[in-house]
C-alpha cells in the first residue's frame, strides 16, 4: 500500500463485520502514535490524567528517546469519536511512537484531533484528572504511583511487584520489558516502588473510594512479575494473595478482584479464591508449542506449556470457567526470527488455541503486542505484526465465541463499539453490545 490510510481503508472494506473503530484502534496499539507538544500533559499538576507506566512501557522508544514526551507525559488514554469514518466512542491506550503516521495535535479551530498521514480522522478526548490523583499518601507518594487507574477509570491496576524473577536472556519472555521499564524509571529518577507495601495500597484505595463518588472504578487487578522463589518470604500465591485478603477485609465487595499470576497448582489457585479473588488470569502468552518454548523460556523451564495448560483447565474447577480468563499477546505469533511468516498460518494457530479453551467454557482475552525497543522481539520487529493479522484475529475471536455459546467475559466493562473501555486491545470493541449482562457481572 502507498500509505497507511490506504491500508486501513482497504481492511475496513475487506472486513466489514469488524467495527471500523477496532481497525483504527488496533493500528494505534500495534504501531503507536505521536503527540504535538501542545497535546502533552502537565503531569500530575494538570487537568489531564497522565500516562502512569503501570507495568510495561508500552512505548516504541525508550524514555531518553521520547524527548518532551518523557518530561511532559502523554495522556494515559485517549477517546476517539467522529471524523470521516464516523467513529463511535473508542478508548485507546497510549503507546508513544514519534515516528508514527498517527499524530495528535490541535487544529486551527482549537480542537484536538487525531491525524493520519496529515489528515484529521477523529476528534480526540483526553481523560480528566481524577480527584483522587490530586491527593497523596501520608508518606508523600502519589495515588498514581501506588494505585493508577486505566480503562477510563474502570480498573485500578495494582502492580505489587515491579520486576520479574524470570531474568536475563534465558528466562525473560522475549516480548516483555517489565524489568527494563523498572530500570529506566529508576534511572530517570522517577518514583517507581519495587514492592508496594500492603498498607500503602490500602491507603491509596481509601483515597480512591472516598473521591470516586460516582463509583466509576469497578475492578482492581493484582499483578506484577512472576515469582519463582519468594518475595518477602512468600511464594507467589501468598504474596499476591495477601493484598487481596487485605483489600477484601477493608472494602468488602467494593470492587471485582482480579489477579494476573502464573498458572499455579490447584492448592495455590484455591488460596487465591479463599483470599477473595473473583477472576484469575493465568496468561498463556502464545499458543504455538514451538513459539512458547522459544519466546517464553522461563515459563517453559519452570512450568512447561503442557503443564501450564493443564493448570488453566484445573483452575476452572476452582473459579468456574467463566472466571478464568487467560491472556495472550496478540501478534508475537508473527514475530521474527521464529514466528509464522503468513497471516493464514498465524491465524490458524491462534484459532486452535481459542477453540481449545473456549470449547471448555474458558474465554481468553488478548493484549495487542507493542514491540518495545529494549526487548529481543521488539528490536527484531519494530513494525510489529501486520495489521491484517490483528483484524482477522478479531473476526475469528468473535466467531469462536459465538460457536461456543460464550458472551463477553466479566470484569472488563461493557462490550460493543461505542461502549467498550478495555483499552489495550479491541476484543471488547468487536463483540456485540450487551450492557444488561455487564450490569449483572458488575
Amino acid at each position: 500500500m502507498a500509505s497507511r490510510t490506504e491500508l486501513v481503508e482497504d481492511l475496513m472494506s475487506r472486513f466489514p463485520h469488524v467495527p471500523r473503530e477496532a481497525v483504527i484502534k488496533e493500528d494505534l496499539l500495534r504501531g503507536g502514535l505521536a503527540f504535538d507538544d501542545s497535546a502533552l500533559t502537565d503531569n500530575e499538576g494538570g487537568d489531564v490524567k497522565p500516562k502512569s507506566y503501570f507495568i510495561f512501557s508500552f512505548d516504541h522508544r525508550t524514555l531518553p528517546e521520547l524527548g518532551t514526551a518523557a518530561l511532559r507525559r502523554p495522556p494515559e488514554e485517549i477517546v476517539l469519536t467522529g471524523g470521516p469514518y464516523g467513529l463511535r466512542r473508542t478508548v485507546v491506550s497510549v503507546r508513544t511512537n514519534p515516528a508514527s503516521p498517527y499524530r495528535v495535535r490541535t487544529d486551527d479551530d482549537g480542537r484536538l484531533r487525531l491525524h493520519l498521514d496529515g489528515r484529521p480522522i477523529a476528534d480526540v478526548g483526553l481523560p480528566p484528572m481524577p480527584e483522587y490523583y490530586r491527593h497523596t499518601l501520608a508518606n508523600g507518594k502519589s495515588v498514581m504511583e501506588v494505585a493508577p487507574t486505566i480503562q477510563w477509570g474502570y480498573l485500578i491496576y495494582l502492580t505489587a511487584f515491579r520486576v520479574c524473577q524470570y531474568f536475563g536472556a534465558k528466562e525473560e519472555c522475549q516480548y516483555c520489558d517489565i524489568n527494563h521499564n523498572w530500570r529506566q524509571h529508576k534511572a530517570a529518577g522517577r518514583p517507581y516502588t519495587g514492592v508496594k507495601p500492603v498498607d500503602e495500597i490500602l491507603e491509596a484505595l481509601e483515597i480512591i473510594d472516598r473521591h470516586d463518588t460516582g463509583k466509576t472504578s469497578k475492578a482492581y487487578t493484582l499483578t506484577g512479575g512472576s515469582i519463582t522463589s519468594h518475595v518477602g518470604g512468600k511464594a507467589e500465591a501468598d504474596f499476591y494473595g495477601q493484598y487481596a485478603q487485605a483489600i477484601e477485609e477493608r472494602f468488602p465487595g467494593r470492587w471485582i478482584g482480579k489477579v494476573v499470576a502464573q498458572a499455579l497448582p490447584r492448592a495455590d489457585v484455591q488460596r487465591f479464591k479463599d483470599y477473595g479473588i473473583q477472576i484469575y488470569h493465568p496468561n498463556y502468552e502464545v499458543w504455538d508449542k514451538r513459539l512458547f518454548e522459544l519466546y517464553c523460556p522461563g515459563k517453559e523451564r519452570y512450568v512447561g506449556r503442557a503443564e501450564w495448560h493443564r493448570r488453566i483447565l484445573e483452575s476452572a474447577e476452582v473459579f468456574g470457567p467463566r472466571n478464568v480468563i487467560p491472556n495472550f499477546v496478540a501478534g508475537v505469533e508473527m514475530a521474527a526470527p521464529a514466528g509464522f511468516t503468513s497471516v493464514d498460518e498465524a491465524i490458524d494457530s491462534t484459532a486452535e488455541g481459542l477453540q481449545y479453551f473456549m470449547s471448555r467454557g474458558i474465554t481468553p482475552r488478548f493484549t495487542t503486542w507493542c514491540p518495545e525497543p529494549t526487548t529481543p522481539l521488539g528490536k527484531a520487529n519494530p513494525e510489529g505484526a501486520p495489521l491484517e493479522y490483528h483484524i482477522r484475529l478479531l473476526e475469528i475471536y468473535r466467531a469462536t465465541m459465538a460457536a461456543n455459546g460464550l458472551s463477553s467475559p466479566p470484569g472488563y466493562g461493557p462490550p460493543g463499539p461505542g461502549h467498550a473501555v478495555f483499552s489495550v486491545s479491541s476484543f471488547m470493541d468487536s463483540l456485540p453490545a450487551n450492557v444488561e449482562q455487564e450490569l449483572v457481572d458488575s
